[in-house]
């Protein structure tokens, strides 16, 4: 209708158009007497067209816009293909001019064709070329996330194609749209492949969205968790205990196997494999195996199943051989080891206990996690057997006849016998005459001379020893051994080599605040306490010193012989005092019998005489009064 009135509009323009143009002539030919120039039309112009007025010009302008539709910037609308070039589609829209927009646009249309219907976006209205610009691209990706928002905000599946693998996942176009698929969300089991869902059509959920960048991530995984949700609620609300299924193993831990049951996942647990003991479930189960299961327990609200295996199987207790009894010999492999022994796996599921004093006949302490190795295999004999308690206890050392019958015959007391090191205390040497037969050597009984801080002084383990057998304690199975014995007991004749008071020369082997070692000859070790070590000069003893000691004390049953130095040179200095003493004294008697001697053969005295006498008198004084200075020294004399 707006074409039409345009039309009749600008037909009725040029009939009045022509009409002036007839009365122009018309006047030109009746009138002739008036002038040209104020008769002349000015409204027809150089092709003799009359303008419009200005309300004309509104009037029409009017009509005419009237026959186009009214749009906006951004504004997505249908237009109609009128034409198609090599590289552009000329897209009708209703407005005042037509829009060119690039084929790159169309290549999801390969049939694209004149009279086709499609939606675009107004870019511009008029560009500054006065065009109108539009883009398909651009509505598209604005609808396309309208819908992707829509399907966020609803929860709705949509469909898109895989166009692209990227950095952790991959692209997906979703109505024209690209969207973000991380390779986490692309299925419940891990992917490693991406490659092989590129330009796969799948469905999606939309789970995050970015309105400022217009960005969203999509998920296949959470349709699948849904799926498998709905079907786990239904064979979960199916189950009971002690019910048979058919699964899938599609996961195998260190701690047990996931089963696929069709949709709910079950845990069959390492220990629930195997009657036997296993180190791992790959040892009995592989992936993508198909098993039958028990039902074991389950867990409506944690939505947890726990599986059995082995219990579809008879337990090996309830089908044990007759030929397994007490006395009997088996082999088994050692499956544990605890520090009071080790068990022994028998036949797959049947187990002994190997206790720790089952392992050796000798009475040391047998180190469990030492002797056995997990895996290793050993020969033993069931010494008890309970089926219904399904308890058994093994013996190693019963495979050898006990050594500890016979021991008195074997090793009869003060026998000699030579055997091996196998393990040093602080007191004493363990030695080990023969497998399950063995000893200690008291630290005191490995020298008669010497006194050893620890035996590492002496020995070391794996040395060969040899010993004498000093006791036998059958019942606590423990032999007393001695190595000095072997020798005879030298203290009886250093009883008469050391005396008390005898001086000899020793070399100072240690040397701490309460005193030193010394060793004398022979070997024999002495204690000189740090009060006895004091020298004439002081000086200070020194280790390797060698110096004189007196002996001070000699105890022949504790072993123990106890010097001293300094009494060495106080003696000495003593006895030289003596010998001046005995000096004068002897010359004073030799004076005193003088005088005597003269005085018997004097009969008068004379002056001269007298003389000579009171002389002698006056040394006769002098050397008493020296004897009474020298009595009190006397005292000093050590005691033997």
């Amino acid at each position: 209708m707006a074409d039409q009135e345009l039309q009749q509009s600008m037909s009725s323009s040029q009939e009045n158009a022509a009409q002036p143009q007839e009365q122009s002539v018309s006047v030109s030919a009746t009138q002739a007497e008036s002038s040209a120039h104020d008769d002349f039309d000015w409204s027809i112009d150089k092709k003799h067209v009359s303008t419009y007025s200005p309300e004309e010009w509104e009037r029409y302008e009017k009509t005419y816009e009237k026959t186009f539709r009214n749009i906006e910037e951004n504004e997505i609308i249908k237009g109609t293909v009128v034409g198609l070039t090599d590289s552009d589609a000329i897209i009708h829209i209703g407005y005042k001019s037509d829009g060119l927009v690039s084929l790159n646009e169309f290549r999801d249309m390969p049939g694209l064709k004149v009279g086709d219907e499609v939606e675009v976006l107004v870019v511009e209205k008029e560009d500054r070329n006065g065009q109108l610009v539009l883009s398909r691209k651009q509505a598209r990706l604005l609808r396309a996330w309208e819908r992707i928002v829509e399907a966020y905000k609803t929860g709705e599946v949509i469909t898109g194609t895989v166009t692209s693998k990227t950095k952790g996942g991959l692209i997906v176009d979703i109505h024209g749209m690209e969207t973000f698929l991380p390779g986490s969300q692309i299925d419940v089991k891990p992917i490693t492949d991406y490659d092989q869902f590129v330009g796969k059509t799948m469905e999606f959920k939309v789970v995050k969205i970015n309105e400022a960048i217009k960005n969203a991530v999509v998920s296949h995984k959470a349709l699948i968790e849904s799926d498998i949700e709905q079907q786990r609620m239904e064979i979960i609300s199916r189950l009971e205990k002690g019910q048979v299924l058919e699964g899938t193993i599609k996961n195998i831990t260190d701690f047990g196997a996931f089963i696929d049951l069709g949709g709910v996942d079950g845990l069959l647990y390492i220990t629930d494999i195997s009657w036997g003991r296993i180190s791992h479930p790959s040892e009995v189960l592989k992936l993508d195996q198909k098993i039958n299961v028990v039902v074991l327990d389950f867990d409506d609200e944690k939505k947890r199943i726990s599986l059995g295996y082995k219990q579809l199987m008879p337990h090996p207790w309830d089908t044990l051989p007759e030929n397994i009894k007490e006395g009997a010999r088996v082999k088994g492999k050692v499956v544990n080891i605890e520090d009071y022994g080790a068990f022994l796996e028998i036949l797959p599921g049947v187990e002994g206990l190997v206790h720790v004093s089952e392992v050796s006949w000798a009475s040391t302490p047998v180190n469990a996690k030492e002797f056995f190795k997990l895996g290793d295999e050993h020969e033993a004999v069931i010494v008890t057997l309970n089926r219904e308690e399904r308890k058994m206890s093994l013996s190693i050392k019963q495979l050898t006849p006990d050594p500890w019958e016979n021991i008195e015959e074997k090793y009869p007391v003060d026998s000699r016998h030579k055997g091996i090191v196998k393990n040093l205390t602080p007191y004493g040497v363990f030695v080990e005459l023969e497998p399950g037969i063995g000893g200690m050597i008291h630290i005191s009984d490995l020298s008669w001379t010497k006194r050893y801080n620890h035996p590492s002084e002496y020995t070391k383990p794996g040395e060969e020893i040899e010993v004498v057998i000093l006791n036998i304690d059958k019942q606590s199975r423990k032999l007393s051994l001695g190595h000095k014995q072997l020798e005879e007991d030298p203290w009886n004749t250093f009883e008469t080599i050391f005396p008390v008071g005898s001086i000899h020369e020793g070399t100072v082997l240690k040397k701490d605040e309460k005193g030193a070692l010394i060793q004398l000859q022979y070997g024999v070790e002495a204690f000189a306490p740090a009060r006895q070590l004091k020298t004439e000069d002081d000086h200070t003893i020194q280790v390797d010193d060698v110096i004189e000691v007196m002996i001070q004390e000699f105890d022949r049953a504790e072993k123990r012989i106890v010097v001293s130095h300094t009494k060495v040179w106080e003696q000495r200095k003593h006895q030289e005092r003596e010998a001046a003493h005995k000096e004068k004294k002897a010359e004073a008697e030799k004076t005193r019998k003088a005088v005597k001697n003269v005085q018997s053969k004097i009969e008068k005295a004379t002056l001269g005489d007298l003389g000579v006498l009171a002389e002698i008198k006056e040394k006769m004084k002098q050397a008493e009064e020296e004897n009474k200075q020298q009595k009190p020294e006397e005292g000093d004399k050590p005691a033997s």
